[in-house]
């Protein structure tokens, strides 16, 4: 089996196009299955995996300590172990050194070969930035206790640009999948670091898994073109084709999901020109599935009742799009305070005027609530 590698010229190394995710391990009476993850590892090491992403808040705390361990019995030099500092647990720059040796010591490792500034949005990269967490991180890789200094990225293209501007940066990771072109960063942040010669890692390339099941009739799309391939290697390919993409992320969480993402990557081949247009064509297919035209532009908040309009309006159209509902119930209840929620709104009506599109925004809510309970 020959595992797909990129070189990454800027850093002189070579890595698997998979990386292994570490968030999604197999769970047994709610902590990692140590047996069933273990052999995951394994196998994905020995089928060529070289690149393992973990964090300090995945599975509860476990992620990195676990993975630490499992990956002990390996020469160190023969794979690339990546983790990421919990910049909402920084409040002074002696948090972070305190962190960052707290890290390695539950990794049971001398140093960290990608370290990243973990999930940045505006405030929290300024809050790093006027602390100096930047500059004690180059330190710590002058020191060789860290090999490559990156972030990861979970906010709107103009702090992105900011962040990318502020250094040169050894890689950074983003969220990118054929659906999310226009997301946060997007194509246009790719574009970006591109021109800055900042190598991608890529999260979300199946959205949470949302691309590994779309609805039969647009998955059909697919099966037209090449029968034999799983939905969630049309989604993998796509972003593993973008020359600069060098890791694509994937949290896998059973057997037969990693037995399938090394079939994807092994022997692996570009898309042509006529899989990116069934790519184009499914895309097209599901965003005609929203429930309204909503695009997030904000131009109807503030809400006086504190709906969060646009907010209940993504989660809408993100159930039309892709009807799973387990995953809408989840988002439903983890991303949108009760404060905000459609419910709450008195049919003032002071937002209608302001929306581009023309949305009924009155008469949507009211049907958010509605869908929303039915799923619940």
């Amino acid at each position: 089996m020959n595992t797909f590698m990129k070189t990454i010229d800027k850093l002189n190394v070579n890595v698997s196009c998979l990386g292994f995710g570490c968030m999604r391990f197999p769970t047994k009476d709610g902590k990692i299955d140590e047996e069933r993850a273990t052999k995951m590892l394994d196998d994905a090491y020995k089928a060529g995996i070289n690149y393992f992403d973990t964090a300090y808040p995945y599975h509860g705390g476990e992620s990195e300590p676990f993975v630490g361990k499992v990956l002990d019995k390996y020469p160190r030099e023969s794979y690339f172990l990546a983790t990421k500092l919990p910049c909402w647990e920084i409040k002074t720059l002696d948090d972070a050194k305190a962190m960052f040796q707290k890290q390695l010591d539950r990794l049971h490792k001398d140093y960290v070969d990608f370290f990243l500034l973990h999930s940045l949005f505006k405030d929290r990269w300024e809050l790093m930035r006027d602390l100096g967490v930047v500059e004690y991180l180059e330190e710590e890789k002058a020191k060789g206790r860290i090999k490559f200094l990156g972030f990861s990225f979970h906010d709107d293209y103009e702090v992105f640009e900011d962040i990318v501007n502020y250094k040169d940066w050894d890689f950074c990771q983003i969220q990118l999948n054929y659906m999310d072109t226009l997301y946060q960063a997007g194509m246009k942040g790719y574009d970006l670091a591109t021109k800055h010669n900042i190598p991608l890692m890529i999260m979300e390339p199946i959205k949470g898994g949302l691309l590994a099941n779309l609805p039969e009739e647009v998955d059909g799309i697919f099966k037209a073109v090449k029968p034999d391939y799983s939905t969630a290697s049309w989604a993998l390919r796509w972003v593993a084709s973008l020359p600069n993409v060098k890791v694509v992320l994937s949290g896998m969480s059973t057997e037969d999901q990693l037995a399938d993402n090394l079939k994807t990557f092994s022997d692996f081949e570009l898309m042509t020109d006529e899989e990116l247009a069934a790519v184009d064509k499914v895309a097209s297919e599901l965003q005609k599935r929203v429930f309204n035209g909503c695009t997030g532009c904000k131009y109807c908040m503030p809400c006086p009742a504190g709906v969060n309009i646009p907010g209940n309006f993504s989660l809408w159209n993100r159930f039309g799009i892709y009807q799973d509902k387990g995953d809408a119930n989840w988002h439903w209840n983890n991303d949108i305070n009760e404060s905000e929620k459609a419910i709450n709104c008195v049919s003032c009506g002071m937002c209608e005027p302001q929306c581009p599109q023309k949305i009924s925004i009155r008469e949507d809510l009211l049907r958010v609530t509605k869908t929303f309970r039915e799923i619940e």
